[in-house]
């Protein structure tokens, strides 16, 4: 039976996470080091902290390699919040640090316009309607959130679902079979499990097993 990686390096809401993808029917298996995702038919980076924690941590457990191999090999990706973040190649969270650059741009911090940062709630996208990631949703759907950076990707056309709170900003990234969210479906109830169903229905489609 083919099962889906969700990695743990020390920086994620694991149980929540799994638990969620459980629920859309995935089958689940939290790794700590590269070996133990061998034959995964999805991965999941999830991610609660700052960008220059996670990537050291990534670092430190050998998935930074394995993270760029799982993109080289077209094995679907799913990054949650820090774990959106850190798929580009730099953040104003940690200057000088070196994300996976996955996704080539930056991250950047609100501005300071006397709205409360972080941003932490409840907010809606407008996205893709032909994204296979955003199946089933309905334009405007809410999703939680809880972030005080934002990604700003070099090409306007991964973008695949955007939101506003001050400033318009990119809600969730996506190109071939990598999507990644700022919000956190885990915690966005019904529109959320729609996301991580579609995932795992993604991670079943390349002739193995269902996950």
């Amino acid at each position: 039976m083919s099962f889906i990686a969700l990695i743990d390096y020390g920086m994620g809401n694991l149980m929540s996470v799994s638990k969620a993808l459980e629920a859309a029917g995935g089958k689940i298996r939290i790794v700590e080091k590269p070996a133990e995702a061998e034959g995964a038919s999805g991965v999941v980076l999830p991610g609660v902290g700052n960008f220059g924690d996670g990537m050291e941590h990534l670092n430190r457990s050998g998935f930074v390699p394995f993270l760029k191999e799982t993109v080289r090999a077209d094995v679907p990706l799913l990054g949650i919040c820090l774990g959106m973040q850190m798929l580009l190649d730099s953040s104003e969270e940690a200057p000088g640090v070196p994300g996976l650059s996955i996704f080539p741009g930056r991250v950047l911090r609100f501005p300071e316009r006397g709205w409360k940062i972080p941003q932490i709630g409840w907010n809606s996208i407008s996205f893709d309607p032909g994204n296979p990631f955003l199946k089933d949703l309905k334009q405007d759907s809410f999703f939680y959130f809880v972030h005080s950076y934002y990604a700003l990707p070099d090409d306007p056309s991964v973008t695949a679902a955007r939101c506003t709170y001050m400033i318009e900003f990119a809600a969730a990234l996506s190109k071939g079979r990598i999507f990644a969210a700022q919000f956190h479906p885990e915690k966005s109830q019904e529109c959320g499990l729609a996301i991580l169903r579609n995932f795992v229905t993604i991670c079943g489609k390349d002739g193995s097993e269902p996950c």
